[in-house]
């Protein structure tokens, strides 16, 4: 498949199937996220899965709402703070980093037939008390993934003029 067909393909998913995630499919998603290019090559992060009923209805609480319960499982995504790069002004990668590496699992995710969604806007503090995270990691965002039970909308973005 051409990039720019996976990229058109590849869309924020609100709503999925019970069917779960093969573990061929997950594994191949995920040698790709550790594949993504990082600031000195630093890889400052950390992905779980989020798999058992117990671990996905705690994981649920930290964002309430409703399409967010119907992904068969998800993936926490974590910056590793004390292994970042930091450029010389004192500016930290690890956003960037992981955004990166979440972009591959996605776009990965999408070419396995599989859906996601960036989930950001959720209750970190309540994520970091309810899973283990090492001190100086920070959960930065959520990836509901499974089989799409909704379908692709038309992409609304700004021209090639407006963002050159």
């Amino acid at each position: 498949m051409k990039f720019l067909d996976l990229v058109k393909q590849r869309y924020s998913c609100r709503s999925y199937q019970e069917k779960a995630v093969e573990q061929q499919k997950l594994d191949y998603i995920m040698e790709c996220v550790r594949l993504a290019p990082s600031a000195v090559n630093k890889q400052p992060w950390k992905f779980r899965l989020v798999t058992d009923e117990t671990s996905k209805a705690n994981l649920q609480t930290c964002y309430g709402r409703e399409w967010f319960s119907t992904a068969p499982m998800y993936i926490i995504c974590s910056i590793l703070h004390d292994e970042e790069w930091v450029r010389a002004d004192g500016k930290p990668h690890g956003n960037i980093d992981i955004a990166i590496a979440v972009e591959h699992l996605c776009l990965a995710a999408t070419e396995q037939g599989l859906a996601t969604c960036w989930v950001c806007n959720f209750d970190a503090e309540k994520c970091k008390q309810l899973f283990t995270f090492a001190e100086n990691e920070e959960p930065a965002v959520l990836i509901p993934i499974g089989y799409a039970a909704d379908e692709l909308r038309e992409k609304k973005r700004k021209t090639i003029a407006e963002i050159m």
